[in-house]
């Protein structure tokens, strides 16, 4: 099974999330429960429509950490 990190961003009225190593699979959603299932969604068919076309299917490769700042005096 492959893992591929997902970008999840807050606009002012919803969300949005994109996969950095699949370009173009983008999807958004009100709730965070909504985004998670419309990006799966989205690289399903994503990765369905590369395969329908011929082509590879990208390997993950993009890596996600956090960095904890100090606050700020």
């Amino acid at each position: 099974m492959k893992k591929y990190a997902v970008i999840i961003e807050h606009g002012p009225n919803n969300l949005s999330a994109y996969v950095p190593d699949l370009p173009g699979c983008i999807t958004t959603g009100k709730t965070r429960e909504e985004i998670e299932q419309n990006i799966r969604e989205a690289i399903e068919l994503h990765i369905h429509g590369l395969r329908e076309e011929g082509q590879s299917i990208p390997e993950p490769h993009t890596d996600v950490a956090y960095v904890d700042l100090s606050p700020v005096a």
